[in-house]
């Protein structure tokens, strides 16, 4: 019994020290990163100044060709790169909100946001969000193409009304207001089951398209309330909310009896399945269609944490999406609060 405790003990210490190591070189590399981006940054600074004095354009490809050759097998000096700092610079300098977040991600993901995204606001969204969630380069490219700061500022639930302070923000994060199922293949005509059944063979694109944080528990999940049984179209599990997440699905338009409905299911979650550790779990119904209004005044009585989001089969975001943004110093509010913690 010692020996096997004593096991125990020297392999908690490796996985400690291990861990220590892959902390350190974490530090290590994110000090590398800010110190290269910072770097570029005075470089952008530097070009800028020198195009204000009426310098002409040859001045960066003769600074390229003697930064590659001072210093031999360091990349991005390339005239390309050194024209990026200069527009990286020039954009973000005189913005508030921006100027500070120039450190936070690598220079690949900057040069992505800033050649994708021209809204200030918009860029700001997509660096806090690769800082907070971690996004890959991949990862990122793909929240961009799906719109997915429209979505997520757009989107309808009661989480500012039924979630605790702790996850209310991080949770109307993890909801956008229309979901883009274009790896399915289907056509207009589908039946609720061929859309389960689209989602479940497609699992990875599914939970890509949801957010990276959701894990798959099952479809058809089977609860049991006095020998009945009920079957919960999809339950999800978000790791960093921790909790379970309900999902219903719909090929038709939102109906208020859905709350109704996934209300039932929280509450059995709930009592049932959800485990001592573990927040209330929440509920999204996706329905092909809604009225934005239906759903305020569905939601506006429910003390359950409920979303209601729209799915398309197409990646294309509708042309009216636009109007429903609200004012940019609301916009504003928002971010600094979704990313405060």
């Amino acid at each position: 019994m010692e020996i096997v405790t004593f096991e125990k003990t020297q392999l908690n210490f490796i996985a400690e020290i291990k861990q220590k190591i892959r902390q350190a070189q974490y530090e290590a590399m994110r000090a590398v990163n800010i110190q290269l981006v910072n770097l570029y940054w005075e470089i952008g600074k530097a070009i800028a100044e020198k195009q204000q004095e009426s310098w002409g354009k040859a001045v960066v490809p003769t600074l390229s060709e003697e930064l590659q050759k001072e210093f031999p097998g360091t990349g991005g000096f390339s005239v390309t790169n050194l024209w990026l700092m200069a527009q990286f610079y020039n954009e973000y300098h005189n913005v508030e909100n921006l100027q500070p977040l120039v450190g936070e991600i690598s220079w690949t993901k900057h040069t992505i946001i800033l050649n994708r995204c021209k809204d200030n606001l918009e860029r700001q969204f997509y660096i806090q969000a690769t800082r907070k969630f971690g996004w890959t380069k991949n990862v990122l490219i793909h929240q961009i193409e799906g719109k997915s700061y429209e979505k997520h500022l757009l989107n309808q639930t009661n989480f500012e009304q039924t979630l605790p302070e702790k996850i209310k923000n991080q949770a109307i994060l993890a909801i956008k207001d229309e979901y883009s199922f274009d790896f399915l293949n289907l056509g207009n005509e589908h039946s609720e089951s061929q859309l389960e059944a689209g989602l479940v063979n497609n699992i990875r694109a599914f939970l890509l398209e949801m957010n990276f944080q959701f894990a798959f528990m099952g479809n058809q999940f089977k609860v049991e309330v006095d020998d009945k049984e009920y079957f919960i179209d999809l339950l999800l599990y978000h790791r960093q909310l921790q909790c379970l997440v309900a999902i219903e699905l719909k090929i038709g338009e939102f109906m208020p009896e859905y709350k109704g409905k996934m209300e039932f299911y929280l509450s059995v979650l709930n009592d049932k399945v959800k485990l001592p550790n573990e927040n209330d779990a929440i509920g999204i119904v996706i329905c092909k269609e809604k009225n934005r209004t239906v759903v305020e005044y569905s939601l506006k009585t429910s003390k359950m944490p409920i979303g209601v989001t729209t799915y398309t089969t197409t990646a294309k975001l509708p042309k009216n999406y636009q109007k429903f943004l609200p004012d940019g110093n609301i916009i504003s509010k928002k971010l600094e609060d979704y990313f405060k913690n």
